[in-house]
């Protein structure tokens, strides 16, 4: 891999291009940790990459082996484990609710209790999130309850 640096003045704006024959998971890598810098995620749909402020999520899901961040009206696919996202997120608010589902918090509209100890989070965009009995302690830690 070649690497050019290029000295500019400060009127000019600095980007980063970046030229290959694919995507492989080092570049898409490389590029998550550039995007890193300004908070954003880089996600997936229909061939193309696109970048989204974590706020603009409603929950991830990680499904056969792949993970997927549910928007208001569109779900894009990430790169990153659920793991990877629970530590990068840490800071903010969203929290594991159960082995499969990470939560964001601001997007909860309401929370019901469920059958077996678990609860139900009914989100702002109208979609249920089942949060396990085993992760009811950490969201009412995280919600101060």
């Amino acid at each position: 891999m070649k690497v050019t640096i290029i000295d500019i003045g400060p009127e000019e704006e600095e980007e980063i291009i970046i030229k290959c024959n694919f995507l492989d998971d080092e570049i898409v890598k490389l590029i998550n940790q550039v995007r890193q810098g300004s908070g954003k995620l880089t996600v997936y749909r229909d061939g193309g990459m696109f970048f989204l402020e974590p706020e603009e999520v409603f929950y991830f899901e990680s499904v056969e082996q792949k993970v997927f961040a549910y928007c208001r009206a569109e779900v894009y696919q990430t790169k990153s484990r659920l793991y990877e996202l629970q530590e990068e997120l840490s800071g903010r608010d969203f929290v594991r609710v159960s082995k499969s589902i990470i939560l964001n918090l601001k997007n909860i509209k309401s929370l019901t209790p469920a059958f077996g100890g678990r609860y139900e989070a009914l989100l702002k965009n109208g979609e249920k999130v089942i949060i396990s009995r085993q992760y009811i302690g950490a969201l009412k830690e995280k919600l101060g309850v």
